[in-house]
């Protein structure tokens, strides 16, 4: 499997197929791609915020790619025209050789459209299984059932959000590490903005001091495990 980072919660894993995760390109200050270089199987949408729903309906458009998500943004995202398969908390799907499961995250979600008035769409993590297995816990704050997600799914990786301001910061994330005990942790949702600016060396060493495993990419770089 292969792990790009494409900047904020965005990220390209190509394991048995190939699924972007918060396709926020267009507009992302810190993303090295454009919406045009990006060709994937399915999109997975953790909630319905701008920075995370981001480039779903151009890339479902373009691409054909199937959309998996909570119910309300892929009823959204069928209004126009993308393809997807609803999920909710605790429940799953397999697109091709894919599965793809929903847990919790502790945030908020939601968006408006003239087609469409209030989206109110509860937030959430995402199990990613595609040869290996990747926990992408959207925005978040820390949470205890952390641990319960580590000990039913095992992930080899956990993509942890440290900004702060909007999720949980650097230091709580070095503890969501340990919890989850993945064999990999890398950090997200950093340094796209002032708001959100974290030294993601300093979270690397409080993982660490708590046996964490972290690696830290750049905007464009990847990881294959």
């Amino acid at each position: 499997m292969k792990i790009k980072w494409l900047g904020h919660s965005c990220f390209i894993i190509e394991g048995n197929d190939k699924t972007i995760i918060d396709p926020y390109i267009t507009g992302n200050p810190v993303c090295p791609e454009s919406v045009e270089s990006i060709d994937v199987d399915i999109i997975a949408v953790t909630h319905a915020h701008g920075d995370h729903f981001g480039d779903t309906i151009k890339i479902g458009k373009e691409r054909r790619a199937k959309l998996v998500a909570i119910y309300e943004i892929v009823e959204y995202a069928s209004k126009h025209g993308i393809e997807g398969e609803a999920i909710n908390m605790g429940g799953g799907v397999r697109i091709g050789n894919t599965e793809i499961i929903m847990v919790p995250a502790f945030h908020s979600s939601g968006f408006t459209s003239a087609d469409f008035k209030f989206c109110g769409a509860a937030p959430a993590g995402l199990i990613i299984k595609s040869g290996k297995t990747v926990y992408h816990a959207g925005d978040t704050s820390l949470f205890s059932d952390m641990k319960l997600i580590g000990e039913l799914y095992k992930p080899d990786v956990a993509l942890l959000p440290i900004g702060g301001r909007y999720t949980m910061d650097a230091r709580r994330a070095a503890m969501a590490a340990e919890w989850i005990n993945a064999k990999i942790t890398i950090p997200m949702h950093y340094n796209t903005w002032d708001v959100i600016k974290q030294d993601a060396n300093e979270f690397k060493k409080m993982a660490e001091e708590r046996g964490a495993n972290v690696v830290i990419l750049n905007p464009g770089e990847e990881i294959e495990i």
